[in-house]
């Protein structure tokens, strides 16, 4: 046992410090902001979709960026694991579409509270407004901090917790990456990913508003090979498009200096020959109306005018003068709606960071450097992300256990 500093009170941060403390340890945690857990307050809009109510496997398969370094973590502290967790601190939590989970009061405050309920609990020193300058090191191995006060603290290890560059409004300005880089380690590229995308075509800002639910998108690059598939929820915007299956196609878009193609199946649940005898019925019942006026219990009211300008008919052409080539269009676009992709959006709107801690440089068991003694790494800063549906925080949870777990123990 000995005295544990963490660096950054995050949700990797405060479950490290109070694992490590629990463990007999002195810890003391240091936070630049006056809030601990900022980051936590706005996730999931709110909410906090603390995990995924789903085995390890599934983990792996939702974890597109080094996802088998977190095999141990994940296995260590699982998803089951993390909802125990916060039952015995006294947050009940319940499991939404997607196997999401959330809190049952539906407050991010309430799993914040929680954590450092339990750094309370477990007699973790608390250092609000305290911003790191630097990590002590002699001889490859930690001594401690310095602040910017110039202030030193030493200590037997220090884990770094600091997040990434998403949201930056909540302290994450990449610290932790500049204390990795002083320490001898390698950043690998950072980019914004889980972030809205922006789309070329003009006509996206006229939807701007609109959310489509049980759609499915088809990702293409450049040589139209597919990238991503994915059903689910999708929002249209002044600047393109966003939502829940947007935000993880962006994923495979991050730090990709090119165009990709994305089409929209609005009716993936119908098939293509289906779809056109449900038309053919609805024009029958509309038979003598415009066409622009015969497609209201097909497609959402605002969607209307893009698809009738997309299939080239005459908005004014009467339903009983259209041709069996003309619906054939009509259905090709409802199946296959066209958008290109020219960029992600910024760290500003990014709910993580893609890169990191180089994962070679890092033990997956315990989270320790496999440079510097002493030194762990968990959450963000390391080079993980996933999709979206609680995958992140509960790699957060999974990577601050195993840190928290492991430091200062004897050899």
């Amino acid at each position: 046992m000995g005295k544990v500093i963490v660096v950054g009170a995050g949700a990797a941060g405060m479950l490290a410090a109070g694992k490590a403390a629990q463990n007999g340890n002195i810890v003391e945690i240091y936070e630049r902001n006056n809030i601990l857990g900022k980051k936590i307050y706005i996730t999931g809009k709110g909410r906090c979709n603390l995990t995924n109510n789903s085995d390890v496997e599934n983990f792996i398969n939702n974890i597109p960026n080094n996802p088998y370094f977190l095999y141990s973590a994940l296995y260590g502290f699982t998803s089951e694991d993390t909802v125990k967790f916060f039952n015995s601190m006294g947050v009940d939590t319940k499991v939404e579409r997607g196997n999401r989970v959330f809190p049952t009061s539906d407050k991010a405050e309430d799993i914040a509270r929680a954590l450092e309920k339990y750094m309370n609990k477990n007699k973790v020193k608390i250092y609000k407004n305290s911003r790191v300058e630097s990590i002590i090191v002699e001889n490859n191995k930690v001594k401690g901090i310095r602040l910017f006060n110039k202030k030193e603290y030493y200590s037997d290890a220090v884990i770094i917790t600091t997040g990434g560059l998403s949201y930056p409004a909540t302290g994450s300005t990449g610290d932790g990456y500049k204390f990795a880089k002083n320490c001898g380690h390698t950043v690998t590229k950072l980019v914004p990913s889980l972030v809205p995308l922006c789309v070329k075509e003009k006509w996206c800002a006229d939807l701007m508003g609109l959310s489509l639910k049980n759609v499915s998108i088809t990702l293409k690059d450049k040589n139209n090979k597919i990238v991503y598939e994915d059903f689910g929820e999708m929002l249209f915007t002044h600047f393109g498009v966003s939502g829940p299956i947007i935000l993880s196609a962006s994923c495979h878009i991050a730090g990709k200096n090119e165009e990709f193609k994305m089409y929209i199946d609005i009716k993936p649940a119908i098939a293509l020959k289906t779809l056109d005898l449900r038309i053919l019925r609805d024009f029958e019942k509309n038979i003598n109306k415009n066409f622009i006026n015969s497609l209201d219990e097909l497609l959402p009211k605002k969607l209307i005018p893009v698809i009738v300008k997309l299939c080239g008919i005459d908005e004014c052409k009467k339903v009983h003068d259209i041709t069996k080539d003309e619906r054939k269009k009509l259905c090709t676009v409802i199946k296959s709606l066209p958008i290109t992709i020219t960029k992600s959006h910024s760290f500003d709107d990014a709910v993580i960071t893609r890169g990191g801690v180089n994962v070679d440089e890092i033990n997956p068991s315990t989270m320790e450097s496999k440079l510097i003694k002493g030194l762990y790494f968990a959450g963000e800063i390391i080079d993980c992300d996933a999709y979206t549906g609680g995958y992140n925080l509960q790699i957060a949870f999974s990577t601050g256990y195993a840190a928290g777990n492991n430091v200062c123990m004897e050899e």
